[in-house]
């Protein structure tokens, strides 16, 4: 497989079973009608809080999960398709993921000079062990971690947090990633280290490497995305140019998540921007705005018709019947 240069999801849905009888099942509605577009040499922050359905989403996106319906293309091509599944091995290596806990997804018991042979050798089976050691070498230069010859023979548990991400993403690079799905890669680490990580991604972007940045922190976002999804409750509700979204929040729950931001000096009490609810369970029978039991702003068919989507500008997009 060539360089992937866009990644197309359009309207997917995922739905995960949680019960019901033997002729009657249940279903939790994790994502609905998701569309997003990842292009190489940038990055797309996916915002909202813990169950919005973000991780879902990339997890449908490195083939994990599979979507119930919708579509997922490469290049134009649907990777559900019966002739993409020869390509199932090279799509992986294209498409990676990097997760929250970078001591969790690194085995204590081995180096990291194995962490990084293991994938070389799955994906590039015709390397040398002398051509798979320079690989290593050459890649954890890239990520950051030298001298690296002392960094591969050290192991997990000998490096800090920050020093273990880096070696996630090294993983990713040393199979050829084009495309990284970082499932909240900074929330784990020290404020200090945060910043260093967002760099060497944003530096990545600059050899064609396109993000999906996953995170519940909407400054971080607007700092490294050019394009910014806002999720609740599997639903996209507003979306497009980062700096739009952020300076202009139209839809009630953005605006919640950028009163949420904290800003030096401020110690007055803020304005209530929500009412005080449980997340809703969405199932597919389903009707309205998921977010219409805590908007301050709710109407009557808010709560029995889903909004349309509304084009703010030319790149900031919106679901509220306000608009």
């Amino acid at each position: 497989m060539s360089d992937i240069a866009e990644i197309t999801v359009e309207d997917m849905v995922i739905d995960f079973p949680v019960g019901g009888g033997l002729f009657r099942k249940q279903y939790l509605r994790a994502a609905n009608g998701v569309s997003l577009t990842l292009r190489a040499g940038e990055a797309l922050a996916i915002v909202g809080e813990s169950g919005s359905g973000k991780s879902t989403c990339a997890r449908a996106i490195a083939r994990i999960n599979m979507p119930t319906s919708g579509t997922i293309r490469v290049d134009g091509a649907e990777i559900t398709d019966p002739g993409f599944r020869q390509s199932q091995r090279d799509y992986a290596a294209k498409v990676q993921m990097i997760f929250q806990d970078p001591f969790g997804s690194l085995n204590p018991v081995h180096t990291i000079r194995h962490h990084l042979a293991r994938p070389i050798r799955i994906h590039a089976p015709k390397l040398s062990s002398t051509e798979v050691d320079e690989r290593i070498i050459a890649t954890l230069e890239r990520v950051g971690l030298s001298p690296a010859a002392q960094t591969a023979d050290k192991f997990p548990y000998e490096l800090s947090g920050g020093q273990r991400q880096r070696v996630a993403i090294a993983r990713a690079l040393a199979v050829g990633a084009r495309f990284i799905l970082a499932d909240e890669p900074i929330s784990m680490l020290d404020v200090s280290i945060r910043l260093g990580i967002l760099n060497l991604m944003d530096d990545m972007k600059r050899d064609g490497i396109g993000f999906m940045y996953i995170t519940h922190d909407i400054a971080t976002a607007r700092y490294f995305a050019e394009r910014t999804a806002v999720m609740y409750v599997g639903h996209m509700v507003e979306w497009g140019e980062s700096d739009s979204v952020t300076q202009s929040p139209r839809h009630p729950y953005t605006q919640l998540l950028i009163s949420a931001v904290p800003e030096a000096g401020i110690r007055k009490t803020r304005e209530r921007k929500a009412k005080k609810a449980e997340i809703p369970m969405r199932t597919p029978e389903s009707r309205g705005c998921p977010f219409a039991g805590r908007c301050l702003k709710v109407m009557d068919r808010c709560h029995a018709d889903m909004p349309p989507i509304t084009q703010l500008q030319e790149d900031h997009y919106v679901r509220c019947h306000l608009y």
